[in-house]
């Protein structure tokens, strides 16, 4: 029997590959920032997005282009993938509300809701749970929400202000945006043309009780590839979780 809430989950996603990764130099001099290969899978940032988005449902991605824009579209077009995707360049820089803007419209389902995602995060989880979260909402826009490990240890003190422990790197004690979400069909006309929408189009709906925030379930893998210690220390932990 098919679950009626697979009718509300997306099979469309943006995912936004423009940015100039200038703190993973130099591995980004030759190539955008989801074009590096996480050491020891032979694949780049997008391709694991590519396949985690294909296994979640997802047919027809837009992928926007930016740095070194030629680069990621040639191996698109000279990979197998397993969605159908387009690319598309911003004409100038518009912001990264803008560029999701100019982004969405070119999705193959206008008035269908949508995934987009960051292209330098690396994570798996259930974008279907995510979905059927963001309609019991009624959200117009949900967030994923992560728990990073902080890249410092932590000391534990008692109430008289004797250390009584060390923690490596501890979880963050706040959630912080993940870089995946989940739009309704109406968030693209809530967009600027030229902006930031963290700025703009979220405080606006979470003045309005429509943003929601989904916590990435406990256990599940998810990092931001930003620098290189971040590509070393992806690498060990897949290798150790045997991926």
């Amino acid at each position: 029997m098919t679950d009626p809430r697979a009718v509300s989950r997306p099979t469309q996603a943006v995912v936004l590959a423009g940015g100039q990764g200038s703190r993973l130099r130099p591995y980004t001099d030759d190539r955008p920032k989801p074009m590096v290969e996480i050491p020891g899978t032979g694949t780049p940032i997008i391709g694991h997005q590519l396949t985690w988005l294909a296994e979640e449902g997802v047919t027809d991605v837009v992928v926007s282009c930016g740095h070194l824009a030629e680069v990621l579209q040639e191996w698109l077009e000279s990979t197998d993938l397993p969605v159908s995707v387009t690319t598309v360049v911003e004409p100038e820089p518009l912001g990264r509300g803008g560029g999701l803007k100019y982004a969405a419209a070119h999705l193959p389902h206008p008035d269908r809701p949508w995934f987009a995602t960051n292209g330098d995060i690396w994570t798996r989880f259930s974008l279907r749970d995510m979905a059927d979260f963001h309609t019991e909402r009624d959200a117009v826009a949900t967030v994923a929400l992560a728990r990073p490990r902080l890249p410092w240890g932590a000391v534990r003190t008692d109430g008289f202000g004797l250390i009584t422990d060390f923690i490596e790197a501890p979880p963050s004690t706040f959630e912080i945006n993940a870089g995946v979400y989940v739009f309704s069909p109406e968030f693209a006309g809530l967009l600027p043309e030229r902006g930031d929408h963290e700025r703009t189009t979220f405080p606006h709906l979470a003045r309005e009780r429509r943003l929601a925030g989904f916590t990435i379930p406990q256990g599940s893998y998810w990092r931001a590839i930003d620098t290189a210690k971040d590509l070393t220390e992806a690498a060990k932990e897949l290798a150790s979780q045997g991926r």
